[in-house]
């Protein structure tokens, strides 16, 4: 598998960390989406739909952008680029068809470069860099399927006031942050149990992230130190090797 999708290319596409996270989005919006055609979800979950549809479409244009620049031929690169480029195009359905070409462009490449193997060591060469990205991804995740679920569960309720996609993202964001600004909240019990999921993922979600920071920079001072001792080393045994030029002159 190559970057144009042809044989006899000499540029082999590299998959990096972003294109999976692109890659997992990408099926998670196509499921989402077909769900909302199969069982005509209300209009209010659907515009929560069409925000992350919008959002994923934002990530495809950077990386058909990202890849477009690497590309060596752009030339040969449009030959099955364009599908990219088309499936990045958000409300537009007749579009979102690009899409799954996209995705099974690249299960056949990450199939083609011994997937197990070669996905581990992209995972685990940077660490800090992969749990930050695990964060990021499960965050948004959970931002989207939270505003649907206490949509579904506050609706029908007299009394709610999550009652739009505005309010379900509001809420969700606020929620997920701990910030909690109690300006919308939800009165049934569904709703309640959707909240408390929220609330303590989004604790473990900032603890996570607070120490992949700290790793970070312990990790960089960890570096810098290492970098300061080599050239102390270094300077050591220019300075050894100086003496004994002189010691062999006597």
């Amino acid at each position: 598998m190559n970057e144009t999708g042809t044989t006899g290319a000499n540029h082999s596409e590299k998959v990096g960390l972003f294109q999976l996270v692109v890659l997992a989005l990408s099926v998670v919006v196509l499921g989402a989406l077909g769900a909302d055609t199969i069982f005509k979800f209300p209009p209010a979950i659907s515009n929560v739909l069409e925000v992350f549809d919008t959002a994923v479409c934002v990530l495809l244009l950077v990386d058909f952008g990202m890849r477009f620049h690497k590309a060596p031929s752009k030339l040969a690169f449009l030959k099955w680029g364009w599908i990219d480029l088309l499936a990045s195009i958000p409300y537009l359905p007749c579009l979102r068809y690009g899409r799954v070409v996209r995705i099974l462009r690249v299960i056949r490449l990450l199939r083609a470069i011994r997937a197990t193997q070669k996905i581990s060591a992209l995972l685990l060469r940077n660490k800090v860099q992969t749990g930050a990205t695990s964060v990021v991804l499960a965050a948004f995740l959970l931002i989207i399927f939270c505003s649907v679920g206490v949509l579904i569960c506050e609706q029908q309720n007299p009394g709610a006031n999550i009652l739009t996609a505005e309010d379900a993202l509001w809420w969700s964001v606020t929620t997920i942050t701990t910030v909690g600004y109690g300006d919308k909240y939800p009165v049934t019990t569904e709703g309640r149990i959707v909240a408390m999921i929220l609330m303590v993922s989004g604790i473990g979600i900032f603890g996570t992230f607070s120490g992949l920071a700290a790793a970070y920079f312990f990790h960089t001072k960890q570096k810098d130190a290492e970098r300061e001792e080599s050239e102390i080393l270094a300077r050591l045994q220019k300075i050894e090797e100086k003496i004994d030029r002189l010691k062999d002159g006597e």
